[in-house]
Parts: C-alpha cells; sequence; structure tokens
C-alpha cells in the first residue's frame, strides 16, 4: 500500500481552449498555462468535466497533457482526469499520463453503464490506476453528472485494500456527511479534495486542506483570501469571501456554467472559444451581460490578483 501526501490549496480545473472551428487552439493552452502557473495554485485538473475531456478524442486529450506536463512548472501538479466509458481507453491514457510527467491520475465512474455496487467500482478503477502505479490515483465522484453515487466511505474501504495507489477522491458533491465519512478512513490517510466550489467554507470547517474548482481559473483570489482568513480565524472575513463565491457561482448557474467559464477567461487575456456541442455557446448579447454582471461584482481582480479588495 503506497502512502502519498495529501495536497493543500486549490487545484484549478482549467478549460480547453477551443478555436473558432472547434479545434483545440495550441495558443490559447500556452498563455492559460502560464497564467495559471502565476496565480498561487497548488495544481490543475486536467481533461475534466471543465476541460471538456470527456468531449474530446483520445489523441488531443493525451496532447494537451503533454502540453501540461511539458510547460507547467515543477511545483504546479499536473493531475490528468483519464476517465473513459472504456477501461482499456482509460487505461491507456493512465498510462500515456505517467510517461508524460504528471502528478496523478483519476478517472469518473462510466455513466451509461453504471456500476452498480462498490465492488463493481472498484473492478472498473483498478485496472486504471495500475496502468500508472507509481502515481497517485484518485477517484473522481461526481454523482450530479455519473448518475453513480455509492458510498464512498465503502469505496475507499474496499479499494484501499485493492487498490495500491489509491491516494483519495475528487469529492465534487454537497454531502459534507459522507466527506467527513471519507476523512476518518483509516486514521485519515487518503486525501479527499473538496469539488465544490461555492461551497468550500463548509468543507474548511470539516478539515478539507485541498480543493479542485472551475472557478479557480479566473478567481482563485477569492477563495486563497478565504483559507487565508478561516486558518487565521477570521470568520467574517472568511464568510464575505464565501457569499463572493456564491454571487459568482448563482450567475454562472443562470448563463450557463461552462460557456461562461471560459468566457470569464477572456477577462485574463485568454479565449477559451466555445464549448463542444451539445453545451450550448453564449450569445453575443447574453456573454456581455454576463461579463458585465460578474465584473460589477468585484470578485476577479485582472492584473493583480492578490491585490483584491472585496470591501
Amino acid at each position: 500500500m503506497k502512502q502519498f501526501s495529501h495536497i493543500t490549496g486549490l487545484i484549478a480545473a482549467p478549460h480547453t481552449p477551443l478555436d473558432s472551428e472547434g479545434e483545440v487552439d495550441e495558443a490559447g493552452l500556452d498563455l492559460q498555462i502560464e497564467a495559471l502557473a502565476a496565480q498561487g495554485l497548488a495544481g490543475v485538473f486536467v481533461n475534466g468535466t471543465t476541460g471538456e475531456g470527456l468531449s474530446l478524442t483520445s489523441a488531443e486529450r493525451r496532447s494537451i497533457v503533454e502540453k501540461w506536463c511539458g510547460q507547467a512548472p515543477a511545483d504546479l501538479k499536473v493531475i490528468v482526469h483519464v476517465g473513459h466509458h472504456s477501461v482499456s481507453e482509460a487505461s491507456a491514457l493512465s498510462r500515456h499520463a505517467a510517461e508524460a510527467g504528471a502528478y496523478g491520475v483519476a478517472t469518473t465512474a462510466p455513466s451509461f453503464v453504471k456500476p452498480e455496487t462498490i465492488g463493481d467500482l472498484v473492478d472498473f478503477c483498478a485496472p486504471i490506476a495500475a496502468a500508472a502505479p507509481e502515481l497517485p490515483f484518485y477517484y473522481y465522484h461526481f454523482p450530479g453528472l455519473t448518475g453513480v453515487n455509492l458510498p464512498m466511505r465503502k469505496f475507499l474501504e474496499e479499494g484501499g485494500g485493492r487498490i495500491p495507489n489509491l491516494a483519495g477522491i475528487k469529492y465534487t458533491h454537497m454531502d459534507l456527511f459522507g466527506y467527513q465519512q471519507c476523512r476518518i478512513v483509516d486514521g485519515g490517510r487518503f486525501d479527499i479534495l473538496w469539488g465544490v466550489d461555492e461551497a468550500l467554507l463548509g468543507a474548511l470547517a470539516v478539515g478539507a486542506v485541498g480543493a479542485v474548482g472551475s472557478t479557480y481559473n479566473y478567481a482563485s483570489a477569492i477563495y486563497l483570501k478565504m483559507m487565508e482568513a478561516f486558518a487565521a480565524g477570521d470568520m467574517q472575513e472568511a464568510r464575505r469571501c464565501s457569499q463572493a463565491s456564491v454571487a459568482l457561482v448563482e450567475i454562472l448557474l443562470e448563463y450557463g456554467v461552462l460557456a461562461s467559464g471560459k468566457a470569464l477567461m477572456s477577462l485574463h487575456g485568454i479565449d477559451c472559444g466555445p464549448p463542444r456541442p451539445p453545451v450550448a455557446a453564449l450569445t453575443t448579447a447574453g456573454r456581455a451581460e454576463m461579463l458585465a454582471r460578474v465584473e460589477a461584482l468585484g470578485v476577479i481582480c485582472i492584473i493583480r490578483q492578490k491585490e483584491l479588495d472585496l470591501n
């Protein structure tokens, strides 16, 4: 059984920049890597939900991973989502991530023919983890999208005995009860990364130290400030930051989280293009309105994020 360190801090789930033809924009990817590397993040979660990983070809996913692993600074952990409905394809992507120099790999459950038991889920994950045996392996728990909502404590208990490199879970679910159960399995050995941006403060209150999220791409400052305030015992400031996050996410939900998030990267000078179908792109008027509303919140400091003032 391998032992891996817990990740502390924020892990951004980067978007995949696409050009007007819907192809991966290499220049946009270069700019994104440079921008995220300068934001005080602990790592990136590549080709996940925000990165439209399941809407990309395997060749595109490999190319993106090679870019991130080849250009990201050494202190920015690159975790690669390799999830696929095919175990063989996911295993091949896992193997490639290890060869490219990734820090770790992760997979969701298949969302069409779904695992019905914990044993089924472990059976699915085990060969994917084994394809990159030296890397930390994370299960990406996102029942809202996969439709698979098995008890994660039991997954860790059974998976911990069958997957030697099981490091933990990317926990994208509002169930703080289940989250706390996972945190104490085997004396707290597993790294349980919180995955719901607008509820980060609640997760910090029950012991979270690391989190993965999409809004960390363009608004990391409010979350870093929240974590600093929480650690210092300044709950008034931590709550202000949390309320700013909620206001931001409310707007994203209104216009479409993925399309809006890609558009918001333009505030950092990065054109991430439209999402791939079936996700609809923003209309010209909707994009302008959404950007104006987010800018009015004051949660994104374009020039120097660390000087963000929420007053």
